[in-house]
């Protein structure tokens, strides 16, 4: 497969070094939890009704490879996109691509999904899962993850390298949506976190 997005330079972790920014509209997103959701050819509505629990902070359409892209956003919630059976049945004759953070374990994870089979699943880059772990090797080094694990490394990525950006990246590969701090901002309305 060929996960090269239509731009001329093809995203790498630089390219999201702006959502370690205090001021962007992750900054929250990143300190509380989230679950990002893509999913080729359903509509934001589909998406959200199959979402419901909890409801999506933000739904919205997008034009992404091979076609229009849905993406759900849940705030304070680092589990909702990552429930295998909803990514199962929403990537059937298609593909799904999540990542989530999770400030209770804490934890990150990204999966991606094709017709309906989970393909790769990692918590850290250098320990993956799914029906194909290895698939996704040369592109998660050309976005910054570097996949020998030595000393030097901190769990799949080096030290200098944003492995939440990394992710980023990752998933521009894979769904050709480019994620901007205007996406993000018609994604999540303004509101206050949760009380603890």
């Amino acid at each position: 497969m060929n996960f090269r997005t239509s731009r001329a330079s093809p995203a790498t972790a630089a390219d999201y070094r702006w959502i370690r920014d205090p001021a962007s509209a992750f900054a929250r997103a990143l300190a509380g939890g989230y679950t990002l959701t893509f999913v080729r050819g359903v509509t934001p509505a589909e998406l959200a009704d199959r979402q419901r629990d909890p409801s999506p902070t933000g739904v919205l359409g997008v034009p992404g490879e091979g076609g229009d892209w849905a993406l759900a956003l849940h705030l304070h919630d680092g589990r909702t996109g990552i429930r295998p059976h909803a990514l199962e049945a929403l990537s059937a004759g298609s593909r799904a691509v999540s990542h989530t953070t999770d400030t209770d374990l804490p934890t990150d994870h990204f999966h991606w999904y094709e017709d309906g089979r989970l393909r790769t699943a990692f918590e850290w880059p250098t320990d993956r899962s799914g029906s194909t772990p290895d698939a996704l090797n040369d592109v998660l080094a050309e976005v910054g993850f570097d996949l020998t694990e030595v000393d030097d490394l901190v769990g799949g990525f080096t030290v200098d390298v944003d492995q939440k950006a990394a992710v980023f990246a990752l998933t521009e590969r894979l769904t050709g949506v480019r994620v901007t701090e205007e996406l993000l901002t018609r994604l999540s309305p303004r509101r206050s976190p949760p009380e603890t």
